[in-house]
């Protein structure tokens, strides 16, 4: 496998798929090995023949962070890094730390009054209000409401933290990324459990937008450094997971078009005057025929491949923008690709509309087809073996939580 020494470089925060999706998509555009940090010495960013993998278990310490970065910097003092977090812990540090930060790195992130704005979902609608954003009927439920509460709309309903990042520093036992709850009673208790594990911030309570996996998309986007949209790609999920801590994450995307919706979100970001990679989770109301925002993600998603995939190499446009000075045409994706994270049989056997299934399978014949995980010359026969366990295990993980 080629690896071509440069003058830049990536720094991936995260050890998951979105850090080996970004790195594949580095080597490809430019033959360049990434940097990969993370927490532990596991994920299919370790051992990588296209990753240089670091594992700091606190690394989601300011103090740590700074120090691990910086003291990366100083080994690579004649490159620009261009630091990319790829978990929203990671962006978080990356945002409020950057001033702390090495002056090498290349940091394509918005500043901090904004991010805050944007990651808690509360202040994000009211902006999505300002910009005539369709999101779905809410509530706000704040702590000191106990049980004193009406809803403005019938269960089931969607319930999920305001702050993120916030509630995933508290964990327990039951926790969930996003749950759906069908009864009041079993409201209450959630929400109890959420509060005693020390979570402080509010909650969002959301009108269920009836409809399957296939209901959901994904919008991934890049922002040049002067705030101007140059890339826009929708997705249509085909299959999420559905672990109590991965319900949301896709498993099956295959691209689609939407000029509409996607000059919607171009008008909204360029009016904020966002900068970097987002991200926005999206799902199509077919009670008003709109397709109505869940929230925006401050970076690239697990997903981002799908883009990179149908041939619009995310590496490219940051790498252009910040290394290069280059300008790129604004581009709407249209390229129809298929992009999996696990064994398509599982979607055969998941997806319930069989236009889906037949769209797939032609697309898998077409060649149209791609699972980021399984990149040619990166097959190092321990890192191979430890995909094909995995997904070997997706086929029990899905037959336990779907047909449950």
């Amino acid at each position: 496998m080629k690896i071509i020494d440069k003058d830049f470089m990536a720094v991936l925060l995260g050890g998951d798929i979105n850090t080996y999706s970004m790195a594949r998509a580095f080597h490809e555009e430019y033959q360049i090995k990434s940097k990969v940090i993370g927490k532990f010495y596991t994920g299919p960013s370790y051992e990588s023949k296209i990753v240089d993998f670091e594992a700091h278990e606190d690394i989601d310490k300011p103090e740590v962070f700074i120090k691990v970065l910086n003291d990366f910097a100083k080994t690579k003092k004649d490159k620009k890094l261009i630091l990319l977090g790829c978990g929203d812990n990671y962006v978080r540090n990356i945002i409020e730390n950057k001033a702390h930060l090495a002056k090498n790195y290349i940091i394509p992130y918005i500043d901090k009054d904004l991010m805050e704005k944007l990651i808690k979902k509360e202040s994000f609608y009211k902006m999505c209000d300002k910009y005539h954003l369709n999101y779905p009927k809410t509530f706000i439920y704040e702590s000191v409401m106990k049980h004193d509460f009406d809803l403005p709309f019938s269960f089931p309903v969607i319930l999920k933290p305001s702050n993120s990042v916030d509630y995933f520093a508290h964990e327990f036992p039951t926790q969930h990324k996003v749950y759906k709850i069908k009864t009041r009673e079993e409201l209450e208790k959630v929400i109890d459990e959420i509060y005693e594990a020390g979570y402080t911030d509010t909650l969002i309570l959301q009108d269920f937008i009836p409809g399957d996996d296939t209901y959901m998309h994904v919008m991934t986007c890049y922002s040049n450094h002067e705030g101007k949209v140059k890339l826009m790609s929708l997705g249509h999920t085909m299959l999420e997971e559905h672990t109590p801590h991965g319900i949301g994450n896709h498993a099956v995307v295959i691209n689609e078009y939407n000029e509409e919706l996607s000059l919607q979100i171009k008008n909204f970001l360029e009016s904020i005057h966002y900068v970097g990679f987002s991200n926005f989770d999206i799902k199509y109301d077919e009670r008003d025929n709109t397709y109505k925002i869940f929230e925006i993600n401050l970076r690239q998603g697990r997903s981002n491949y799908y883009v990179t995939n149908a041939g619009y190499n995310l590496a490219k446009y940051v790498t252009e923008d910040y290394i290069f000075n280059q300008d790129s045409e604004f581009t709407i994706a249209k390229n129809i690709h298929l992009w999996t994270m696990i064994p398509l049989k599982i979607a055969y056997t998941y997806v319930k509309n069989p236009e889906y299934i037949t769209e797939m399978k032609k697309l898998k014949k077409a060649h149209k087809l791609t699972n980021p995980l399984y990149y040619k010359g990166d097959n190092k026969i321990r890192r191979y073996l430890r995909l094909k366990k995995a997904d070997k295990k997706q086929f029990s993980k899905f037959k336990r939580f779907l047909n449950s």
